[in-house]
């Protein structure tokens, strides 16, 4: 498929339809390893469209109450991570990076030849140096990666569209991989599957999640609300012209029909000013981007994460950064302008 010019893969529903999907996977035990962001959404829709599958989780967690109350039988479809993977043909690996470097012994153990390891990130093969992940060399290594959170895809399946998902294959053991990452793409609910390699796919999401999904973006909000209470703005107004604006008008008309259609059907003013200043903006984010991903390809953006998310009071100081965001008068203007919106009041 041709996108701007440049020639990609890129797989449909059409062209691998779910009936496919389950020809492929009809011998196949899935085992959903890890509850947490991407764990629910796609265990929840591989058992909603028909495939056989199970989770896996420690027990006495919260995580694994909320299996529990998304229907998950202790025993019958939910097992402790050893059995869960003991009972798999194919093991999806969806635990937190730092909680992969710390079950992956014993995950290695149940991978006998034949089983297929499937990731949502390509973190811990690209930075196996680092991470200690490094498969056996009898079974599949394959990744789909949602263009979303967990919870995404799985509100757009019950609203019967998809997540767009990148795949790759890393190892081919048994000559069956790319069906089977196909057809696991198909059964999670994607809406079409791009072709990646794990290393590009890891780059490229840690690039995306500290630039403009949500590093930058929050940096941009900041920056802008900032100048306009500095200039006798209220917050309200402040806030509106920053953040409401954009998520809840511009943003879902950006989607649906592409900045330059947004471009030309807005004000003559805003169309003028918009033209004028995304290059500038554009010339003095480059740098910031190049370095960003010059540190994401070094490993250090790696490293920084599993040092930290590896510590101990990890969730207290995250807690605590979080909780400073939260009260900022920035974010308190946002619950407030959230809390005011018509349908929180009907």
């Amino acid at each position: 498929m041709n996108f701007g010019g440049v020639e990609e893969n890129v797989v449909t529903r059409e062209e691998f339809p779910l009936d496919k999907a389950r020809e492929v996977l009809k011998e196949e035990t899935i085992a959903v390893i890890g509850y947490g962001v991407q764990g629910p959404g796609q265990s929840l829709n591989l058992r909603d469209n028909g495939f056989r599958v199970i989770v896996g989780q420690r027990r006495d967690s919260r995580t694994w109450d909320k299996a529990v109350a998304d229907g998950w039988v202790p025993g019958e479809t939910l097992f402790d991570i050893e059995e869960a993977c003991r009972r798999a043909t194919i093991i999806e690996y969806l635990l937190s990076d730092a909680g992969q470097i710390a079950v992956w012994p014993t995950v290695k153990v149940q991978l006998t030849p034949g089983k297929a390891l499937y990731f949502s990130h390509g973190f811990g093969i690209t930075y196996c140096d680092r991470t200690g992940i490094v498969p056996p060399k009898d079974v599949d290594v394959i990744l789909i990666a949602p263009k979303g959170s967990g919870t995404s895809l799985r509100r757009l399946f019950l609203e019967g569209k998809g997540l767009n998902s990148s795949y790759a294959v890393w190892q081919d053991a048994t000559g069956h991989a790319l069906e089977r990452v196909l057809a696991l793409g198909i059964a999670v609910g994607s809406g079409y599957l791009f072709e990646t390699t794990f290393q590009k796919e890891v780059y490229s999401d840690l690039t995306g999640e500290r630039g403009s999904l949500m590093g930058a973006i929050q940096g941009l909000f900041a920056a802008q609300y900032q100048v306009l209470r500095e200039n006798g703005h209220t917050p309200s107004e402040a806030f509106n012209e920053t953040v409401e604006e954009l998520s809840q008008s511009l943003m879902p008309l950006i989607s649906e029909n592409g900045m330059d259609w947004m471009y030309a059907n807005c004000s003559t003013t805003a169309q003028r000013g918009a033209l004028d200043w995304w290059q500038p903006f554009r010339d003095a984010l480059l740098p910031v981007f190049r370095k960003l991903y010059q540190e994401v390809a070094a490993g250090r953006e790696a490293q920084r994460s599993i040092d930290a998310n590896s510590l101990p009071d990890y969730r207290e100081k995250l807690n605590a950064e979080l909780k400073e965001m939260r009260e900022s008068e920035l974010w308190q203007a946002g619950a407030t302008v959230r809390a005011l919106r018509p349908e929180r009041n009907k």
